[in-house]
């Protein structure tokens, strides 16, 4: 018999919402107040995420300003992504739970199994990359520009990038699948030491990371793409999903957690 899951399909929200969401989720199954949890959502306007440890002295605010990009931390690592044009995931569940037991690469390497049989049924020929990738001797503040060990590439290039983040008794692992557009646009928003630096960093981000509409040769919109992702945790996992809504404990959690955290420089400029 196949384990229920809630499936949250989230509305379209700013960056401050949308990671307060993640944590409230976090927080009621972690105290089993919540069922584990797929959630697919989109944002609104687009943001730059940064990773927990992140330097805020990446950021360049007049071009964030310029361009109506939002701005948020998150509470998982690694670096800078700009949200927009993508399917964003987030799989919530007891720390307990077989589906995100063992290491932190067992359960990456676990729930990529998802992950890879959504893109196959997408069309898209993905695969999870086995290597560590080299070092640069530069601080890169661009998430997608090298794929890390396991994550999910088409060709050699990143595709899915997900990052985890752990208590005690719960685990978040979030992650976004670029639908279409240009890549190369996070380089407006992060400071470089120079212009040639800054040009460098794109040319190196579109030869290392693509999206699902450069792999096919066509346009996928999020309602397709968000089927797929249902439909491939089910068969690759074995889970079923139930369709549901945040509770109102988790909706007024979100809540102060937006006032109180995503939304507030003390946390977001905090370093």
């Amino acid at each position: 018999m196949s384990e229920v899951w809630r499936l949250y399909l989230s509305p379209p929200a700013t960056g401050a919402w949308n990671m307060a969401v993640d944590e409230a989720i976090l927080e009621n199954i972690s105290r089993g107040d919540s069922p584990p949890t797929l959630r697919l959502f989109g944002w609104v306007p687009p943001c730059l995420s940064l990773g927990r440890a992140q330097p805020f002295s990446d950021v360049n605010i007049p071009a964030l300003k310029a361009n109506g990009w939002d701005v948020v931390r998150r509470i998982t690592g690694g670096r800078a992504i700009l949200h927009t044009d993508e399917l964003t995931y987030s799989i919530i569940s007891p720390g307990s739970n077989t589906h995100v037991s063992g290491t932190l690469l067992e359960s990456y390497q676990h729930l990529a199994q998802g992950l890879l049989t959504a893109l196959k049924m997408l069309d898209v020929k993905a695969e999870m990359n086995e290597e560590r990738a080299e070092q640069s001797t530069q601080a890169n503040p661009v998430c997608f520009e090298t794929p890390s060990a396991y994550e999910i590439t088409v060709n050699g290039k990143k595709l899915i990038g997900s990052a985890q983040a752990r208590q005690k008794d719960g685990v978040l692992q979030h992650g976004s699948l670029p639908l279409t557009g240009d890549l190369a646009r996070i380089t407006q928003a992060l400071i470089f030491p120079d212009e040639g630096s800054r040009q460098h960093a794109a040319e190196n981000l579109l030869a290392r990371a693509t999206t699902v509409e450069s792999a096919l040769g066509r346009f996928t919109d999020w309602e397709t793409a968000s089927k797929s992702f249902v439909q491939g945790f089910e068969s690759a996992l074995g889970i079923s999903f139930q369709r549901d809504e945040l509770s109102q404990s988790e909706t007024k959690r979100a809540a102060s957690l937006v006032k109180e955290k995503y939304a507030h420089p003390d946390w977001t400029e905090r370093i």
